[in-house]
């Protein structure tokens, strides 16, 4: 069976008030959300301090718990958060745009301090010498994603090793992302280093331009009711990479693999470059996965190197996709 791109996850612009409600982000006054200058576009809410630099407003809150509403605009501007807790929020959502300016030679957003949210923002055109240019790169902390856009970057999400950090991406898109130019290896639409729990749901990976569209050592993997369509993509990889295994759950998702690819043998892969966690909890359950109109080959769905899985559950499958694989 075959089958060409089908709309799945909701693109921006998209209402920012559900998915705040959702993920229960703090209620703010729509007042003060949408009480901006022109000349000072950062508003740090709970003060009604005003900003021209997005830092400044960062800086601002310093240790403390803030929310900064950014008002409509395309910023060359990047930030550092080192200490606090700090919302980064668009008072209209897909309005934001964050274009081509990285701190540090990272991303636009650097996040280490205790935890960060983002919603309604876009993130674009981001590349640094290393190859790692990205929307954000989280060093440390917890952070919640929603209603957000990466694209056209060497990669949309980078994080480091916070193995009591949490990463929870909601209804975002992931467009146009990945490389594997540099010499390091490649960069990938989300990389996470060895983070407690990754949670990543009704969201869309598209057009991948190298690399895998999701790749993490984090303990634990939930990625349920996202879309993970190739039928664009470049030189891509898998959908999901968990090198060295995970527990958790893939389920109810939609996947299609496109006919330019680097590594077309597997849709997911399980302990690849070693096991260095048990994946006998890792369930792989309902999910839809198919090859795009025109790409004649056969793949495996599940490339399990651990041996911890034993299998995976009910899922639909393409008549030319093995649905496990013991490697």
């Amino acid at each position: 069976m075959t089958q060409s791109v089908r709309p799945h996850a909701a693109r921006l612009p998209i209402r920012l008030i559900g998915a705040i409600s959702a993920l229960a982000v703090a209620a703010i006054p729509v007042a003060a959300l949408f009480a901006q200058e022109r000349a000072a576009p950062f508003t740090v809410v709970e003060t009604d301090q005003r900003f021209t630099r997005l830092q400044d407003a960062v800086d601002a809150i310093g240790d403390a718990r803030g929310t900064i509403a950014i008002a409509p605009g395309r910023y060359e501007q990047c930030a550092v958060q080192g200490a606090g807790e700090v919302s980064f929020l668009a008072t209209e959502p897909g309005s934001v745009i964050f274009d081509g300016v990285t701190c540090e030679g990272k991303a636009a957003l650097v996040l280490r301090g205790r935890s960060a949210e983002v919603a309604g923002i876009i993130f674009q055109n981001m590349r640094v010498p290393d190859f790692n240019g990205a929307g954000i790169r989280l060093e440390r902390g917890n952070l919640t994603i929603a209603e957000s856009w990466f694209r056209d970057s060497q990669q949309g999400i980078l994080t480091a090793q916070d193995p009591s950090g949490q990463l929870v991406i909601d209804r975002s898109t992931f467009t146009r992302l990945g490389t594997c130019e540099g010499h390091g290896g490649c960069a990938h639409s989300v990389y996470t280093g060895d983070y407690g729990h990754v949670r990543i749901t009704r969201s869309r990976f598209e057009e991948g331009r190298g690399g895998h569209y999701v790749k993490s050592r984090a303990a634990r993997v939930d990625i349920a009711s996202s879309s993970f369509d190739d039928a664009a993509g470049r030189g891509t990889n898998y959908m999901i990479d968990l090198p060295g295994g995970a527990s958790g759950q893939i389920s109810n998702n939609w996947f299609v693999q496109g006919a330019d690819k680097e590594n077309y043998s597997a849709f997911i892969a399980v302990a690849a470059e070693g096991r260095t966690r048990d994946s006998s909890g890792l369930n792989v359950t309902g999910n839809d996965a198919r090859f795009a109109t025109g790409v004649d080959r056969n793949s495996v769905f599940v490339a399990d190197w651990s041996g911890d899985m034993g299998g995976v559950g009910e899922n639909t499958l393409d008549s030319r996709l093995t649905r496990y694989e013991v490697r």
